[in-house]
């Protein structure tokens, strides 16, 4: 028996028994081809399959950098496997991967740290790699992926909890997704002095494939809700973090530093839907509201006014009759272009190339069956903003241009709607039309005041106008109404501090993403111009690794900031640094 130290990796798939039940001997035979596929990649990374286990296998590594890759290239060769076959027959594995002291002997390798790697795996979610913070630590800043924060998680017959990451192929996505942090920035969950909500993601009380439903009306909830200027409304992203934990309203409300906490149930038929809706007062743990509405699923529109306005009216918040009217959201003629809106929110919310692309199809799909739907016009134009800004299309800027298009089509056929207007904002800045964007995110936050993107996005718009200071309170409002904020608000914050010569503020702000590969560039800059130039270098080496295309000049040319003197700052700093 020897120790010693690696990356150990363990891999499974999903639902193999379900798969072998299906088709015992086609199952079988792609799985050992898919293995013998998956050992000779395991060789390449310079790591070797300790134990084939039925279904699974373990791998052992000599760095958490190399255990990483393979990681992510085990996916990419199953989704390779599986092109030509059925959906339901096809072998997806999830894998964790976890760094420390083994014990290796002839039978194989053994230890708590063996097992770690075995438990992350069984709480991964599918075609994922879940690492602990130790493997993170060693690869956040090598490897350019995707890496969000699950918090500890107390995995099954291990004594403590393990600080556990998701790590993503895709890292332009994952710093637009909403996750956990590791230390909560200053004091932005001090309780607000208006009448605070949480609104907890609604279960599904049905057919599984029917998740969208719950999660789409949730949605639609939390929107509505946060029209009233009069109310608090935490945002979409830090409640969903919520879904899979059965925690009392309490605890939320604590977490969220609420005081009303929002939840239910959906259940949906072909003709009839059910939703129950309760509003606890977490202070007393008193149900202040309760109801179960049991309608005809065309009524569904009314059903979610009447919830809003009965919470509304519980947390005593007056109703001006112009928020009220704002409230009502313009109804598709057609209940299944509603229903294609509600899928395609079940994809963009996952922020990967594919499902922008799916969740494109569901909205385009939602315009053809009502050409006067505003709402996918809007949503179409942000899955467009998308692709061009990380560009996921063969054309971005056919993108780009498109995404104005149905921005403008959204103001059109509805006014009232604040996600037109934040597209509109996102197009106007990055076309250099600095007022038209300052006043489109202006009517957008005037429509809709609790939306915490749209207060980041209004402050990044801002920062690149000259307006640093008031972004900054625009990112502070955000980051509260958003307490599990995605790493672009960090970028936006940052930005305005270096353009204010805040440089240890921008330093402090940018070691806070969890995607540290995203933000070098500024982290270098800001090294360099406080005359830390060793350190500057060595940040400017690790963006190459991570960035090899990366151009200085062609990044200026994009940089939309208003004054000409901003954007030399920026250069000079990264000149500084050997970019």
């Amino acid at each position: 028996m020897t120790q010693k130290l690696g990356a150990v990796l363990f891999a499974d798939v999903v639902g193999y028994s379900r798969l072998m039940s299906q088709n015992e001997l086609d199952t079988y035979n792609a799985l050992k081809s898919l293995i013998s596929d998956l050992e000779s990649s395991c060789a390449k990374h310079q790591g070797r399959v300790v134990e084939v286990r039925g279904d699974g296998i373990l791998a052992l590594f000599e760095t958490a950098t190399s255990a990483v890759e393979f990681g992510v290239e085990l996916h990419r060769i199953a989704s390779a496997h599986n092109s030509a076959g059925p959906e339901d027959q096809r072998i997806k594995f999830r894998a964790g991967v976890h760094l420390g002291e083994i014990l290796i002997d002839d039978r194989g390798i053994h230890g708590d740290n063996v097992n770690i790697a075995a438990r992350l795996q069984e709480i991964a979610e599918p075609e994922r790699v879940y690492v602990s913070s130790a493997v993170y630590d060693q690869v956040c800043n090598r490897l350019r992926y995707g890496y969000e924060f699950l918090g500890p998680k107390q995995l099954k017959n291990i004594m403590n909890p393990v600080s556990t990451y998701c790590v993503r192929s895709e890292v332009a996505g994952a710093t637009m997704a909403g996750t956990m942090r590791p230390e909560v920035l200053g004091d932005i969950l001090e309780r607000p002095d208006t009448p605070s909500v949480a609104v907890l993601p609604f279960a599904s009380h049905g057919d599984e494939s029917d998740n969208w439903v719950a999660e789409g009306l949730t949605d639609d909830i939390i929107m509505n809700l946060s029209k009233f200027r009069n109310l608090f409304i935490i945002a979409r992203n830090s409640s969903f973090f919520f879904k899979a934990q059965s925690m009392p309203p309490k605890d939320a409300a604590q977490r969220l530093n609420v005081r009303y906490i929002a939840r239910g149930s959906v259940r949906r038929s072909a003709s009839r839907i059910r939703i129950s809706a309760e509003l606890v007062d977490a202070s007393s743990e008193r149900t202040i509201w309760a109801e179960r509405f049991d309608r005809n699923i065309d009524d569904i529109f009314d059903i979610l006014d009447e919830v809003t306005e009965c919470i509304v009216a519980a947390t005593a918040v007056m109703i001006e009759s112009h928020e009220k009217q704002r409230m009502i959201q313009a109804i598709p003629s057609d209940l299944e272009a509603y229903g294609s809106v509600l899928q395609g929110q079940h994809h963009i919310f996952k922020y990967t190339r594919n499902d922008n692309r799916k969740a494109q199809n569901f909205y385009q799909s939602a315009l053809e069956r009502d050409g006067g739907y505003a709402r996918a016009a809007a949503a179409l134009s942000r899955t467009l903003n998308i692709d061009w800004r990380y560009s996921w299309s063969d054309d971005p800027s056919k993108a780009f241009e498109q995404a104005l298009t149905f921005a403008q089509q959204a103001i059109e056929l509805d006014p009232t709607d604040a996600r037109g207007f934040g597209e509109l904002g996102y197009v106007h800045l990055y076309r250099k039309e600095h007022d038209a964007a300052i006043q489109s995110y202006q009517r957008a936050l005037a429509l809709n005041p609790n939306d915490a993107d749209m207060h980041s996005d209004y402050a990044d718009a801002l920062a690149h106008s000259g307006d640093n200071e008031t972004a900054i309170t625009h990112l502070q409002q955000a980051m509260r109404l958003n307490p599990y904020f995605p790493d672009q608000y960090l970028w936006h914050l940052g930005g305005a501090y270096y353009n204010l010569r805040r440089y240890e503020d921008v330093i402090e702000t940018v070691n806070k993403m969890n995607n540290p590969t995203e933000g070098q560039r500024m982290l270098a800059a800001s090294h360099a111009q406080l005359g830390n130039t060793d350190m500057a270098r060595l940040i400017a080496d690790k963006h190459r690794e991570a960035h090899p295309n990366f151009s200085l000049s062609r990044w200026a040319k994009v940089l939309p900031d208003r004054l000409e003197d901003d954007t030399q700052h920026f250069v000079e700093g990264l000149k500084k640094a050997g970019f």
